[in-house]
């Protein structure tokens, strides 16, 4: 008999930032092993043509414009999400900013702070307890699965409003583990390192940031979306049924040289 966790048929997910980048390279792993996928956005064109090559999958695909950090709009987004498919069995919440370099700490200003978090940990909170609201009332458990990133062990002058934002993210998926786990509702945090993305574009492009920071990359490439298919797949699956709480880095090797 095949060993056959990984099949995700039956099983809906929710991603965030689900039209390009990582997010959309979970959501079409996610979708190939199986998933009715949900995704949101706030760029409407990006959103169509993430569906469209979600759609070619053959699974039952949605994408709405959303912006997380409004909690009223999560809340309208998430209960049209589960009218259109019954349930949602995971949530991975990727949607994310970055912040606007070339400044210090020193000159940063409160409506620069507050852009980001916003975004990246007031998004996630309305976004996970959407979610883990729906999963304790349905009963059936599920996973809670947030983006942080490496900037959140690694220092990170002039972004440390990003590296807060992701900081508190593994802090809050570890709390979510523990209070959640008698509803059978896991949660985890993934770390990506340097992915190519349109978030990361202008950085990764430069000929100074290809000649000092890529030599540090063991594998010697950028990371790219679909380099976090695996682990999507793996935490919506019942492979990972008993694991919880954890922290996956996935960064090519770049914090271990």
């Amino acid at each position: 008999m095949a060993y056959s966790p990984f099949d995700l048929s039956g099983k809906v997910a929710l991603v965030t930032g689900g039209n390009s980048g990582i997010g959309l390279g979970m959501a079409l792993a996610m979708a190939q092993a199986g998933a009715d996928i949900a995704i949101w956005g706030t760029n409407a064109a990006k959103n169509a043509a993430a569906a469209e090559t979600l759609k070619a999958t053959g699974r039952t695909i949605l994408a709405l414009e959303c912006d997380v950090g409004d909690e009223a709009v999560v809340d309208a987004t998430f209960a049209r999400t589960v009218e259109s498919f019954g349930r949602i069995d995971g949530c991975f919440a990727n949607a994310g900013v970055s912040g606007r370099g070339g400044h210090t700490f020193l000159e940063m200003t409160s409506a620069e702070w507050h852009r980001v978090t916003r975004t990246n940990l007031d998004g996630a909170f309305y976004t996970f307890r959407a979610a883990a609201r729906h999963m304790v009332e349905h009963g059936d458990g599920g996973v809670l699965v947030g983006t942080a990133s490496l900037a959140a062990i690694e220092a990170a002058p002039r972004s440390e409003h990003y590296a807060a934002t992701k900081g508190g993210m593994i802090s809050m998926v570890r709390g979510l583990a523990v209070e959640f786990a008698r509803y059978g509702v896991r949660a985890h945090a993934i770390l990506p390192g340097w992915i190519e993305t349109n978030m990361t574009a202008n950085a990764v492009s430069t000929d100074g940031f290809k000649s000092k920071v890529l030599p540090r990359v063991p594998m010697r490439r950028w990371g790219q979306g679909d380099d976090f298919g695996g682990i999507a797949v793996y935490l919506m699956s019942s492979a990972s049924r008993y694991h919880t709480g954890d922290t996956f880095v996935i960064d090519g090797g770049y914090s271990l040289f």
